[in-house]
């Protein structure tokens, strides 16, 4: 028996994972295109494909193995365009994912080794180079009339909210293309469950911190929890494989929505999801000496 770790055997693959990935977020892409019309299925197609090419592309130039096919690069390019607006340039959208997928996926060393979320930098990216491309949300079945007026949006600035709690939950919204729908990415979320695929206690955390915070600070919790990008967000890119355990997972996610109801409630800016995850992304190393355990005779 070979005595050096890991010991642990599985049969899932990265491909198998990745496509389970991909099974869970097709009811929120088909809602995307429901709501937002075919342009919303042109740019999450445009964006994995790139993410894939660009992954197969860098790793043939540096002589490494191809791993593009194992779907990771393609979750990714799904996210990111699940991240923007349905009127967000196509050009736009495969400049987030190359920065994506080279300067933040395989710099670091490719799948399992970059700090931070590469769907979400791909989001900050065009947040912080082309916001205004971005952030031109329109009226969910009426792709023609420009909204500028989303539920966060209007809480941030004290306005009435247009739109009831069961139209957030359904997806009937202005938001991203997968992020308006709670129904749909909660569907893709319990078959990630059900297959054993995701850890729910990091999921937990994050949403049950959001709603006690909102709860204390007035910040009307329900559309906390059912607007903007808190579901996607999450369900699909808070990443908590960098725990073992559960007390690791949830407070990894305490931590995750901890950030976002500060921007949220505190901040200038209405959504605070991709800055909250990504910030909690950075403090991995810190919150894995917090929940070590300490070795009895070792200094």
């Amino acid at each position: 028996m070979n005595r050096y770790s890991p010991h642990i055997r599985t049969r899932a693959t990265t491909r198998s994972i990745m496509g389970d990935v991909l099974i869970a977020l097709t009811p929120a892409l088909i809602g995307s295109v429901i709501f937002f019309g075919i342009r919303a299925l042109l740019l999450t197609a445009v964006s994995a494909a790139t993410c894939m090419a660009a992954e197969a592309l860098w790793q043939i130039c540096h002589k490494k193995p191809v791993t593009a096919l194992d779907l990771s690069a393609a979750v990714t390019g799904v996210l990111i365009a699940f991240n923007v607006s349905s009127t967000t340039p196509v050009w736009v959208v495969m400049l987030a994912d190359v920065f994506a997928i080279i300067l933040i996926k395989q710099f670091f060393g490719g799948i399992g080794s970059n700090v931070v979320n590469p769907a979400l930098m791909g989001r900050l990216f065009i947040m912080l180079v082309y916001p205004a491309k971005m952030m031109s949300y329109v009226t969910p079945m009426n792709v023609d009339v420009v909204s500028s007026a989303t539920i966060l949006s209007a809480l941030k600035n004290g306005k009435e909210i247009e739109y009831t709690l069961m139209d957030a939950f359904i997806g009937k919204v202005p938001g991203a293309l997968g992020e308006t729908s709670a129904l749909l990415l909660l569907i893709g979320f319990i078959y990630l469950i059900i297959r054993k695929e995701v850890n729910w206690m990091a999921s937990a955390g994050f949403f049950g911190t959001v709603l006690i915070l909102s709860l204390i600070f007035g910040g009307s919790p329900m559309y906390q929890l059912l607007s903007g990008g808190l579901v996607l967000g999450g369900c699909f890119m808070l990443t908590d494989y960098n725990f073992t355990s559960k007390s690791g997972k949830l407070l990894y996610g305490i931590v995750a929505g901890v950030f976002v109801a500060a921007i949220r409630l505190f901040g200038s800016l209405p959504e605070g999801v991709c800055y909250g995850i990504l910030a909690a992304n950075c403090m991995v190393v810190l919150l894995e000496k917090v929940m070590s355990r300490h070795v009895y005779g070792v200094n």
